[in-house]
């Protein structure tokens, strides 16, 4: 078993309504992860995250808050928790996340920023959220088969939707 997890019968999949409606191939982990912030840009804030992995019939979901964050923040630390709960880092693992942000950040632009010691081209300063991403970067680094991808949220698919609900019952707690 490559998740640290807990076994669920058929019939909580199907009251999840998440595996029955999706076409998941045997032997590889599927994560989602989602994040949010209410009151983002304000001075006061609660963020929170939800994850959400699968590999054939296991599945472990998790959630956390912080106040005082932003939604990018949130979005990247869903990303970051949910790596960290795969313990087998040789087993191909989809990354599905509705936040453009992370996914082209991971896929498209992190080198540049590594090359240019974790500064954008122009100017010459400092990427936000640096240590998450040096974070993010390094474990991306320690799967041999890691892919990302990304979707719409709030839409129809139920993995990004439970996710969603993860993250703001995590709000929801820390209120």
């Amino acid at each position: 078993n490559h998740l640290n997890c807990m076994k669920f019968q058929k019939m909580q999949h199907i009251l999840y309504g998440i595996i029955d409606n999706m076409d998941h191939k045997k032997n590889i982990v599927y994560v989602y992860c989602d994040g949010g912030c209410r009151g983002n840009q304000k001075e006061e804030n609660i963020g929170g995250y939800g994850v959400l992995l699968m590999y054939n019939d296991n599945v472990k979901e998790a959630k956390g808050a912080e106040i005082n964050t932003s939604n990018n923040k949130m979005e990247l630390k869903a990303c970051i928790e949910s790596l960290k709960l795969i313990k087998d880092k040789s087993v191909q693992v989809i990354v599905t996340c509705d936040s453009k942000y992370v996914v082209d950040g991971i896929t498209k632009w992190v080198n540049a920023w590594v090359k240019n010691n974790w500064h954008k081209k122009k100017p010459r300063e400092l990427i936000k959220n640096k240590e998450l991403w040096e974070e993010l970067y390094n474990l991306k680094n320690e799967f041999t088969n890691l892919e990302f991808v990304h979707c719409k949220g709030h839409a129809d698919n139920a993995g990004n939707n439970r996710v969603d609900q993860l993250a703001n019952e995590a709000m929801d707690d820390l209120d």
